[in-house]
């Protein structure tokens, strides 16, 4: 291109290129870029201009090279595609009647802020220096999966697509991309899915107070996602789902206060996420499943104060999660069920009331429950697990009371657990196990053998007293003691000699008989109930 074709906007840019000078198109610093489409030639420049520019203008000796332009019209398309530019360029505050096409381009640093575009084509580019999107607004695509950016992507209160066209499809992809350093995306605002499949991030990435709206599908796509340090997303609005299945995070995930809605799917999706040190979903209100099954994190998974709602199907998906501490404290009762199975945990805290009417224990591993409660409120979640009878969830209860010392609460749990297992055996079996709850309470309470021992020998003792029995030898047998004599008939083991001394008539013998029997019964109880309890210990 001839510099005898460029206009007076245009020549005004070509002649600050070499030195980096800023060249201010704007007639007020209030200048909005939407409408740009109303700006004359005074202030437009086109994009093979730009293009030309950057690739051809000589450069000024002991000069940086920069384009740095405020306030322009881009008129048709800027293509740098495969292009290779070293210079910063800085074009802030611009109209973009095409979206600029750097497809595979190798550049520096490259600034848009303010900007409005109606898309931006960067698949597969290089930015060296960074790039910055921040405040733009784009109506359509921000493409740049594999790109590369080697300093901060900055998408700061930036607005993507149309209202509009919410759930339109993806707005942002950065799918596969590689950025050196942090994806700072704090206030932005995207009328369609914004995706990071595969992407890599060394630095943290900060999507706090974002609203991404994808109505009826995934609002945030983070499958397979790998970052360095934290993932911010603290009172992110998506309607839409969350997805970070197989994600890696080296720090922390941070959702405290998000509002995500889903209702016919999943609100988030985080199964075999790997997190570095805390999964913080306080406050979350989540329409939709949450589910993170398979997850892992060496600190906490925390639901402290969250809203979780999925009526008729899974509200809290955990199974086969790892991690020191889950918590619920003061969240609201769960709508939905909640599946928990083959998890292990620490600590699990969270109130009774929390829990719903359907929920699946059965492999859950856990050392203790905070906080500290009777063991009859936390029975009564064990009553609901979907799988009936579970053994090893009253197994695990009984276990954390007595690691914090609690011998009797875990004594109530084993007995409970024996009386649920009653109600699956048949006809038979339940009477055998009717007799040893009734008499030692399987073995876990102990002392109501001792009360059945001194009524019985008390019945007989004043049976006996009034009516002696007459001894078998006269002259020979011992003197004659009711209390002996009732223990006598009731120890099957111990002989006291007065059950062979003595012989008891009529209504009186079937007494004895009735002592006899019940003892050997009170025998064979408490030594099955005894042999259970030690086997437990």
């Amino acid at each position: 291109m001839e510099i005898t074709e460029l206009t007076a906007a245009e020549r005004r840019v070509w002649d600050a290129f070499p030195r980096g000078e800023v060249v201010d198109f704007r007639s007020s610093p209030d200048d909005d870029p939407a409408e740009g489409v109303g700006w004359g030639p005074e202030r437009t420049v086109r994009g093979e201009v730009l293009r030309a520019i950057v690739l051809g203008c000589p450069r000024a000796e002991d000069e940086v090279a920069m384009l740095v332009v405020e306030g322009a019209r881009i008129s048709g398309r800027w293509n740098l595609r495969h292009g290779n530019v070293d210079s910063p360029l800085l074009l802030t505050g611009c109209f973009f009647d095409s979206a600029p096409d750097l497809y595979a381009a190798q550049l520096g640093q490259v600034c848009l802020a303010r900007s409005f575009l109606p898309g931006l084509m960067a698949i597969g580019a290089e930015f060296g220096g960074g790039l910055g999107l921040a405040e733009c607004r784009v109506s359509g695509l921000v493409a740049l999966g594999s790109a590369r950016v080697s300093r901060v992507l900055s998408l700061e209160r930036a607005q993507l697509g149309t209202q509009v066209g919410e759930g339109q499809g993806s707005v942002l992809a950065l799918n596969h991309c590689v950025v050196d350093n942090d994806i700072v995306a704090s206030g932005l605002v995207a009328h369609g899915e914004v995706r990071l499949d595969g992407a890599t991030v060394s630095g943290l990435i900060d999507l706090e107070a974002a609203v991404v709206r994808a109505v009826g599908g995934t609002a945030l796509r983070c499958q397979s996602l790998s970052v360095g340090g934290d993932f911010l997303a603290a009172r992110l609005v998506a309607r839409g789902g969350i997805r970070l299945e197989a994600a890696r995070i080296e720090g922390s995930v941070n959702l405290e206060d998000a509002q995500v809605t889903n209702a016919r799917g999943d609100a988030l999706d985080a199964a075999h996420l790997a997190v570095g040190t805390v999964l913080n979903a306080g406050g979350l209100t989540a329409e939709g499943r949450v589910r993170l099954t398979g997850a892992k994190t060496t600190g906490w998974i925390s639901f402290i104060e969250a809203r979780l709602r999925n009526p008729g199907g899974v509200a809290l998906g955990i199974s086969n999660c790892e991690a020191a501490v889950l918590t619920l404290r003061d969240a609201d009762p769960i709508v939905g069920d909640v599946k928990m199975h083959y998890s292990t945990f620490k600590v699990i805290e969270a109130h009774p009331q929390v829990w719903p009417d359907r929920i699946r224990l059965e492999g859950l591993n856990y050392e203790a429950l905070a906080p500290r409660l009777p063991a009859a409120q936390r029975l009564a979640l064990l009553r609901r697990d979907a799988d009936g009878f579970v053994p090893h969830a009253y197994e695990q209860l009984a276990a954390s009371y007595r690691r914090v010392g609690d011998d009797a609460a875990a004594r109530t749990v084993q007995l409970a657990k024996q009386r649920r297992h009653r109600a699956t055996l048949p006809a038979h079996a339940r009477l055998w196990g009717y007799a040893q709850d009734v008499t030692v309470g399987y073995g876990f309470r102990p002392i109501r053998a001792a009360g059945w021992l001194f009524s019985l020998m008390l019945l007989g003792t004043l049976a006996f007293a009034l009516h002696r029995p007459t001894p078998l030898k006269a002259g020979e047998a011992p003197d004659f003691s009711p209390v002996i004599y009732a223990l006598d008939l009731l120890l099957p083991i111990i002989d006291f000699g007065q059950q062979n001394a003595y012989s008891a008539h009529g209504w009186y013998q079937w007494l004895g008989y009735a002592l006899i029997i019940t003892g050997w019964l009170l025998a064979t109880t408490i030594a099955a109930g005894i042999t259970r309890a030690l086997s437990r210990s």
